[in-house]
């Protein structure tokens, strides 16, 4: 038995309309990819939490157009710990569960939260309000049959408070909700298991229990730190930061996680490797596939 049901690509508006969007799917279509992770906020698709109707929709009847399984990434600026912004939060992400149903999304990506470095006092209470957020979050999407899937990110500034990997772990145990799973993200979690001196493949193993989602590109694991590259491919060059490369290009070593990894089932596969790439995308695919038939015999091993 496997785990992973599929394995596709992320994909998203470049100038905020769904135009660009829809030119996107329709070329990963003609790649023959059958799964896509749609990042709607990219779209003005809601106005303080409400969804805008009309642009609804037209991304309805865009999604339409085409046979693929859609999952959707929420706010990448999601942060259920700051207390200023939750409340606002939370009403978006249920505003964008309502969106999922709308296109048969079955999975919605919540980043984990942070604070910023000199909110001290409010860290005592950070990972309890996330997770009353999380809970608040499941329970909306659970009779619309939505999983939330909680990413692993990385430490992006001095002093900031953030989860590591293995505490998302806890966070998703102690919450405690069926339709709340953790998303590994491997790249993300190399960068902050480098910055923080952790063992990255303890952090992986860490969160693979109660992993349904994954988040798949490669690096080197190396933090940015204050290197701010000139263009995204000076960056490649000295392989600093999250670079989103192809598969192989970095060097993570993909076989070899997947080979000892079990994730929960109706896990899927997501490549964030974009369009700068799509030359290399069609060799992704192919490579994703293996490892899905990889994880799926480590399973079957498991199990005997």
């Amino acid at each position: 038995m496997n785990n992973i049901i599929a394995a596709g690509f992320s994909s998203g508006s470049v100038d905020g309309e769904l135009e660009s969007l829809q030119g996107d799917l329709r070329r990963l279509s003609d790649l023959g990819v059958d799964t896509v992770e749609l990042g709607l906020t990219s779209v003005d698709l809601i106005a303080g939490g409400r969804v805008i109707k009309e642009r609804a929709e037209r991304l309805e009847a865009l999604t339409r157009e085409f046979a693929f399984r859609y999952t959707v990434h929420g706010l990448v600026s999601s942060n259920f710990m700051d207390p200023a912004i939750a409340g606002y939060q939370l009403e978006a992400a249920k505003a964008l569960v309502q969106i999922c149903d709308r296109i048969g999304a079955g999975v919605i990506v919540q980043h984990g939260g942070h604070l910023r470095g000199g909110q001290l006092f409010e860290r005592a209470e950070a990972n309890r309000r996330e997770r009353e957020a999380l809970f608040e979050l499941a329970e909306f999407a659970r009779p619309y049959g939505v999983r939330i899937a909680l990413e692993n990110i990385f430490s992006t500034e001095p002093g900031q408070y953030r989860q590591t990997p293995a505490e998302v772990a806890e966070t998703v145990k102690a919450v405690d909700h069926p339709n709340l799973v953790a998303l590994i993200d491997f790249s993300h979690a190399y960068i902050e298991s480098t910055y923080r001196g952790l063992n990255f493949r303890e952090q992986i193993r860490a969160m693979a229990p109660v992993a349904g989602h994954l988040h798949v590109h490669d690096s080197f694991g190396r933090p940015q730190a204050f290197y701010q590259a000139f263009y995204p491919q000076e960056a490649t060059a000295l392989g600093i930061g999250d670079l989103h490369m192809p598969l192989g290009w970095g060097d993570i070593e993909w076989e070899d996680l997947f080979s000892e990894l079990t994730f929960l089932p109706d896990t899927v596969l997501i490549m964030e490797i974009g369009p700068r790439y799509r030359n290399e995308q069609a060799e992704c695919l192919k490579r994703a596939q293996g490892l899905m038939l990889l994880n799926g015999g480590r399973t079957i091993a498991a199990a005997e």
